[in-house]
């Protein structure tokens, strides 16, 4: 729209321009605080091996049911197991001590942090936690811990400095709005100080347990301009490069400095739409390039079938997709189509067991031995395939059948993938070649027909 502005509104403007930049000024929006390297001492050597962003495959560590003791001892324990899988990412649900509920006693949550430079005696000590980073940087994984920046307990030290927090009209600090989070206390990113002493405590990590990045909690709910900072600030710290995975939808966060997003979106179209109504597979490779609309060139997004969250409220894999064959189809196209793929504690084996990560409850590693040897033969062989990590994607979805392609100059992978639970027809695009295939796991050769029947939740993995 065009128009012409007189010069009484011009003189108008100024001066409202002048009054908005002198209070970004005040209130330091405009121009955040830098914070100054606290000179933590650094314990270890740095980690070189820090995998770039498309060559994540994500471990999440639910701390209180990985072993039956809930510790970190528990977790190096089955390191190289976690390492077979395919993994190249261990991420650490929160270390730091739980608060204690505001009123009626009880811990809160273990986003509910007492403590952002502590660790939580029920896992271990910091030295237990410092040495599964090195366990882990010896298995060449790179690791990463949890972070809360939404908010903290109610007893969390920095509670004293009423500023730092959102209040109400009655001047007494308020619960995050809206969320029915009554062990946390919200946290005021207005306030230089906090923003400060927040990333000062992430430096604190990266130095004194050598962590190679976080997966930031609630992202959405800690403004773009503190992401921005953080980020910024962490870059200066030239002796580690790190890895930084937003939880969160906003179409901000790539700009903020992330290398990883959640692909929330993607997850909610896969379980209650693909498979819990019924709707079209095709809507997968949409979500796909809506999530992908805002990244960066070497960004990813983060594909799942499950986490701590959703485990508790919807259920696990085996429950939500058909089965155990409708758990493992679900994930092929989620660990394929194009995003960073990502798998919680005990999903591995199929576990169905309550795991509610407010309490111990130690998962069965022996169970589902086939569904293991599942998850490793798809993680390990998207590990090696640089088509499925840098590759370009040609999607020829139908209804019932998420198929596409991912390619390189050397490299061809074609998946077809029957998510239903009943026998489906699929048929191959005429641009597709029916010969020289060879299946992904087996490396048997494999002759394709115009009409491909598959039985409920089959899926084929090719290469070229």
């Amino acid at each position: 729209m065009r128009y012409t502005i007189n010069q009484k509104i011009k003189s108008g403007l100024l001066l409202l321009m002048i009054v908005f930049f002198s209070f970004c000024k005040k209130n330091d929006y405009s121009t955040p605080a830098i914070v100054p390297d606290a000179s933590y001492p650094q314990v270890g050597t740095p980690f070189t091996g820090v995998v770039n962003s498309q060559d994540a495959i994500i471990y999440q560590v639910n701390l209180r049911a990985f072993s039956a003791d809930a510790s970190f001892k528990g977790v190096t324990a089955r390191l190289d197991a976690i390492k077979d899988l395919g993994t190249t990412v261990l991420y650490l649900m929160p270390v730091y001590p739980v608060g204690v509920l505001k009123s009626a006693g009880g811990l809160g949550s273990p986003y509910s942090v007492k403590d952002y430079k502590g660790v939580n005696t029920e896992f271990g000590t910091l030295a237990d936690l410092q040495a599964l980073v090195t366990g882990a940087h010896e298995r060449n994984m790179t690791v990463i811990l949890d972070w809360v920046a939404n908010h903290t307990s109610w007893d969390n030290a920095w509670i004293a400095n009423k500023s730092w927090y959102k209040q109400n009209a009655k001047g007494e600090i308020i619960e995050p709005p809206g969320t029915g989070w009554t062990d946390v206390a919200q946290l005021d990113y207005g306030n230089k100080d906090m923003r400060a002493a927040m990333i000062d405590a992430m430096k604190y990590w990266v130095y004194t347990a050598n962590i190679d990045g976080f997966r930031c909690d609630a992202a959405d709910f800690v403004p773009f301009d503190f992401w921005k900072q953080a980020n910024d600030a962490l870059k200066t710290i030239t002796s580690h490069k790190l890895l930084m995975l937003a939880e969160g939808t906003r179409n901000d966060h790539f700009k903020a400095g992330f290398n990883l997003v959640y692909g929330m979106g993607y997850y909610s179209g896969l379980e209650s739409k693909v498979f819990g109504t019924g709707a079209s597979a095709t809507m997968l490779q949409d979500l796909n390039t809506s999530e992908y609309a805002t990244s960066f060139r070497g960004s990813q997004v983060v594909r799942y079938t499950t986490n701590h969250d959703v485990y508790n409220s919807d259920g696990s894999p085996v429950n939500l997709y058909g089965g155990k064959s409708g758990s493992l189809a679900a994930f092929v196209v989620t660990a394929y189509m194009k995003g960073v793929p990502m798998i919680y504690t005990g999903q591995e084996v199929g576990n169905t067991a309550g795991m509610d990560f407010f309490y111990h409850t130690p998962v069965n590693w022996s169970q589902n031995a086939d569904i293991t040897a599942a998850y490793k033969a798809i993680l390990n062989f998207r590990k090696g395939s640089d088509a499925l990590k840098n590759g370009d994607l040609s999607v020829m979805s139908s209804d019932d059948v998420a198929a596409f392609t991912k390619f390189t100059d050397k490299e061809k992978v074609l998946v077809i993938d029957n998510l239903r639970g009943t026998n489906v027809t699929y048929s191959l695009p005429a641009t597709l070649s029916t010969t020289g295939w060879k299946d992904a796991f087996t490396g048997a050769s494999v002759t394709l027909t115009n009409k491909i029947y598959l039985q409920p939740y089959k899926y084929m993995v090719l290469t070229q």
